[in-house]
């Protein structure tokens, strides 16, 4: 069970975050959320969700508003930008070292060590496979020091399409523009399901993606997530069964790469189930 940080110094508290914002993701992504910390995290601690909707929110889960921003936000853009609301100088009543963590992620292990890496006045971000040249952050999982990001914010604020256009996602802002830089988890904590959990081709038709060795969460970025992964699906529209996906391969899109089609398939996944509830 949480604590009651009213009574209780933050400095002495784990403080996990999340942001719900809009009907992409209902309360129970929250509520499945906030079971998984419990599970995996040494007490005392705080699980704060920023919404703009408590409905069928579970009691244990503290909620408060949005932190205010007033922004347009980018459009036809690829990143999280409304994940800038985090960056300002208050964070509800929030102070000191925060975790955050997205809301359609899998935690398979102790969240302690994301406490105890690095200094506490750090940023750190998760390591970002999808760009192995470039030293990138993915902020599904990130640390930081509330009030810390605030100069973020104001040049966010100043230009939102801009800033948008110049740097697509959200994490790559971050990474490039943190006050003092940023640090790195180590590689291994943060699994990105795509590229560390599917089987490779062909094996991904004959065995289901497996939890990565020194997996602590695993994440789902881009169209794929984790409801699809349980049903064996690449993402929203692709078939859940060989034989429909190995059809589709005669369709002119899928003739043009078909490598890439025979990729895209995964068996339904087990594990997230085992994981993935409150």
């Amino acid at each position: 069970m949480p604590i009651d940080s009213s009574t209780v110094d933050n400095k002495n508290i784990k403080q996990i975050i999340c942001i719900k914002w809009g009907t992409k993701y209902g309360a129970d992504y929250a509520n499945k959320l906030y079971g998984m910390v419990s599970r995996n995290i040494t007490p005392p601690f705080r699980f704060v969700c920023f919404t703009d909707d408590t409905t069928d929110v579970r009691p244990e889960i503290e909620c408060q508003e949005l932190p205010p921003l007033d922004v347009t936000m980018p459009t036809n853009t690829l990143g999280k930008w409304p994940k800038s609301r985090l960056w300002g100088e208050k964070l509800g009543d929030l102070t000191g070292t925060v975790l955050f963590v997205d809301l359609d992620v899998i935690i398979v292990d102790s969240l302690d060590p994301f406490f105890e890496y690095g200094e506490p006045d750090d940023v750190i971000l998760s390591y970002n496979p999808s760009n192995p040249l470039e030293r990138l952050g993915q902020t599904s999982c990130f640390r930081f020091q509330v009030g810390s990001l605030v100069s973020l914010q104001e040049k966010f604020k100043a230009d939102p399409q801009g800033i948008a256009d110049k740097y697509r996602f959200e994490q790559r802002f971050v990474t490039r523009n943190a006050p003092g830089g940023v640090k790195l988890f180590p590689k291994a904590w943060v699994a990105h399901f795509r590229r560390k959990c599917r089987q490779p081709f062909p094996l991904n038709y004959i065995k289901e993606p497996k939890i990565p060795k020194g997996a602590r969460i695993v994440i789902f970025p881009g169209d794929l997530y984790p409801t699809h992964a349980i049903e064996g699906r690449y993402n929203k529209n692709a078939a859940n069964n060989a034989k429909d996906h190995l059809k589709r391969l005669a369709e002119p899109k899928n003739l043009k790469r078909p490598l890439r089609h025979l990729r895209h398939f995964i068996l339904p996944v087990g594990w997230i189930e085992k994981y993935w509830k409150e």
